[in-house]
């Protein structure tokens, strides 16, 4: 089964304090669906269009979980927390295999 991913890339952030009460909802609802952060933050090299700013992702045992951790009730009063805090953009993509 094909693993999923979130890739988020902020373009703004506009409220950091915002962001980081998002940060200590969002962690804990993506570990109980089973979500590991691969990156987050860190050194980034941005190319073409690319903008070079926080970047995060996380792997889920399937593109399924990773589209339902997106929808739990403990990740959308993250997403209330972290209201309009931030531009970003947010995919859930499906792993190769």
């Amino acid at each position: 089964m094909a693993k999923g991913y979130w890739v988020s890339v902020y373009r703004t952030i506009s409220d950091p304090e915002k962001l980081a009460a998002y940060n200590k909802l969002a962690g804990p609802a993506v570990r109980a669906a089973g979500g590991r952060v691969l990156a987050r933050g860190g050194r980034t090299v941005a190319h073409d269009a690319g903008i070079a700013e926080r970047t995060v992702l996380i792997e889920f045992d399937s593109f399924e979980r990773a589209v339902a951790a997106r929808e739990s009730e403990a990740y959308q009063k993250a997403l209330a927390a972290l209201s309009d805090a931030v531009e970003r953009d947010f995919r859930i993509i499906e792993g190769l295999d």
